[in-house]
């Protein structure tokens, strides 16, 4: 399928974000021809957040955490994804 529609100028980030999330892209991009590319130094965006866990499971967490040679912070955001994953599946 070729691209049959031009796809507009935007004034701004929010113009655009309103218009993809109204119009088919197939009318405008032949997906046929994609390629899978690797944005290797895009870093997710972060929200720092306070939690408060009582300290014997943050001794737990950092024990753990220096067995496997990673910031304990790290720990825990890989334990919330591996949780969030198993409840999210359907």
């Amino acid at each position: 399928m070729n691209k049959s529609k031009k796809i507009p100028d935007f004034k701004n980030e929010d113009e655009e974000r309103e218009f993809w999330a109204e119009s088919d892209s197939t009318e405008f991009i032949d997906w046929g021809k994609a390629k899978p590319i690797t944005f290797s130094k895009l870093k997710p965006s972060t929200k720092t957040i306070s939690l408060r866990i009582p300290e014997f499971m943050l001794d737990e967490i950092r024990l753990i955490a220096n067995k496997r040679d990673i910031p304990y912070q790290s720990l825990i955001k890989l334990f919330l994804k591996q949780r969030i994953d198993e409840e999210l599946k359907y």
